[in-house]
């Protein structure tokens, strides 16, 4: 076995690593101010009280150790919905391991390419989920229901080890790119998650008077499902897993738990708002916007019909979590003046907007967003190595100590960050910048826009131009959804084309595809 290079690299502010296990993640289940018996993952598929969770991970990790894995070493999961795959992620860390979700609906080729990239000491997973993923080496069946576990294959001794502090590899969304392998540790989000449960509800984490539950909508395969989860378990809550999300099964898990606030994709926020069967949402008062930037018009949207505030956050795998949210006095003070922003920087994060000279623009001028945060991830993963945090090859994202996110926003006079889209989503029409995200939000005041998307196509006079993808209610004229834009933003930005499709394609995380967009354009389609 060995250990891969950055292993001895310092971490900001990261302290002296920890030991991994019960110094580190897992420990998150002894601080549960709960009983054996008290559930605490509540599931479609199924419930967990305490005591099951802990004894299945312990047994889990004997399994674990049985089947050869080594500290350090990397276990992937293939991700099963329901309440066992927080019982791999703990089993995982309880052995000491570092601990990698894989998205089962992954096609076989897919999951290949994350082995060979970064491989794995063994893979746990259902015997079906393991027949499919055609995957060869160290195995671990695992029987969801019953909690079974059988080694297939031994692990791989020869596979690479990180050092005792990294507790997680995740794949960034990919969404304009070649998703990444980012390291996370877990003195890092043990802090991040602290900083979150101070932003949104005071100076220390402890537990609630009363038995709560915090709900998770989106998949455990996605750092977003881990990182809310973990963040409950931090705040002394207990979990509601969504195994499958519907409008319809949101409103029930809401009333049945009496959830008061939530948090929901960007995507999830519009299913609702826009489902037949969904009248009402008490007692709910605040839905908490992840994973993708939040259009203004789906959370006014959404706020007009059902009387719940939507906030935005910002935040990314590198960064290790959210580092700009909102707290309850903000939503006090400046109320919906601010709907759409991401919120403030949290404590101890360092929030700068910079031009493309380096130098940190005015309030209330956009530029690229650079963050220097406490927590962020301890490196990018490569095949046969690891870089330190924030390198990898070819690709400078770490400059001065700050991550440069590749997000485009600005801060106004009052500390909101706005997030107004990806740098490499940027159209250059003949020199001209244009903001996507700008353009889409204009389209979606039309009344009979549902949702927008738009891309640059290439142009051989001015290299590049602006083509809209409407999701429409009935037919609307080209002519007209060209006047609508003429109204509301500058003649450059209005596209020189419209393309009406029935959906538009986004990640498993609500991020919207314009790459794929623009590969599905036929020569001559629009208007």
């Amino acid at each position: 076995m060995s250990t891969l290079p950055g292993a001895d690299r310092p971490r900001d502010g990261a302290g002296e690593p920890d030991s991994g296990g019960t110094a580190g993640l897992h420990a998150l289940l002894d601080g549960l101010p709960f009983g054996d018996d008290d559930i605490v993952v509540a599931a479609q598929s199924g419930d967990l009280s305490l005591g099951e969770l802990r004894s299945r991970a312990a047994s889990l990790a004997v399994s674990l150790r049985e089947a050869g894995v080594r500290p350090g070493q990397l276990v992937g999961n293939l991700v099963h919905p329901g309440p066992s795959s927080l019982v791999v992620m703990f089993a995982t860390w309880a052995a000491d391991a570092v601990y990698l979700p894989i998205n089962a609906r992954l096609t076989t080729a897919e999951i290949s390419a994350w082995i060979t990239e970064t491989p794995v000491a063994l893979v746990i997973g259902s015997a079906a989920d393991l027949a499919a993923s055609g995957l060869a080496g160290g195995a671990v069946e695992y029987d969801h229901a019953s909690a079974a576990a059988l080694i297939r294959v031994p692990a791989d001794a020869a596979a690479a080890a990180y050092d005792g502090d990294v507790a997680l590899m995740l794949r960034t969304s990919g969404t304009t790119g070649r998703p990444k392998a980012v390291l996370l540790r877990h003195s890092g989000t043990l802090e991040a998650l602290d900083a979150s449960i101070r932003k949104l509800r005071g100076p220390a984490p402890g537990a609630p008077r009363a038995r709560r539950f915090n709900l998770i909508p989106v998949s455990l395969a996605l750092w977003a499902g881990v990182f809310n989860t973990l963040f409950a378990f931090r705040a002394g809550f207990a979990v509601v897993l969504l195994d499958t999300f519907t409008p319809a099964g949101f409103a029930a898990a809401v009333a049945k738990y009496a959830l008061r606030s939530v948090v929901l994709a960007p995507a999830m926020i519009a299913m609702v708002s826009d489902a037949e069967d969904v009248t009402d949402l008490g007692p709910l008062r605040l839905v908490r916007s992840i994973t993708a930037p939040l259009s203004p018009e789906v959370a006014r949207r959404f706020h007009q019909r059902f009387g719940v505030f939507v906030l935005n956050s910002y935040g990314q795998t590198e960064l290790g979590g959210e580092v700009v949210g909102w707290t309850a006095a903000d939503v006090r003070e400046f109320g919906e003046r601010k709907l759409g922003a991401a919120g403030r920087a949290y404590d101890g994060i360092d929030l700068q907007v910079r031009g493309e000279d380096g130098r940190t623009r005015p309030a209330g001028e956009p530029g690229e967003i650079y963050v220097r945060s406490p927590f962020r991830m301890h490196g990018y993963a490569v095949a046969g190595g690891a870089t330190g945090p924030g390198e990898e090859a070819g690709e400078d994202r770490c400059v001065d100590g700050y991550l440069r996110t590749g997000d485009v926003g600005r801060v106004d006079h009052d500390g909101f960050l706005w997030v107004q889209g990806r740098v490499s989503d940027m159209i250059n029409r003949g020199g001209l910048k244009i903001h996507p995200d700008e353009v889409e939000e204009a389209l979606r005041e039309h009344p009979r826009v549902s949702d927008a998307g738009v891309a640059g196509v290439p142009d051989r006079r001015l290299g590049e131009v602006p083509h809209a993808w409407v999701v429409t209610a009935g037919d609307v004229a080209a002519a007209e959804l060209e006047a609508w834009c003429r109204e509301r933003v500058a003649p450059y930005k209005v596209p020189v084309a419209f393309t009406r499709v029935p959906v538009l394609p986004r990640s498993d995380i609500g991020k919207l595809l314009r790459r794929d967009l623009v590969r599905g354009l036929a020569p001559g389609a629009g208007g």
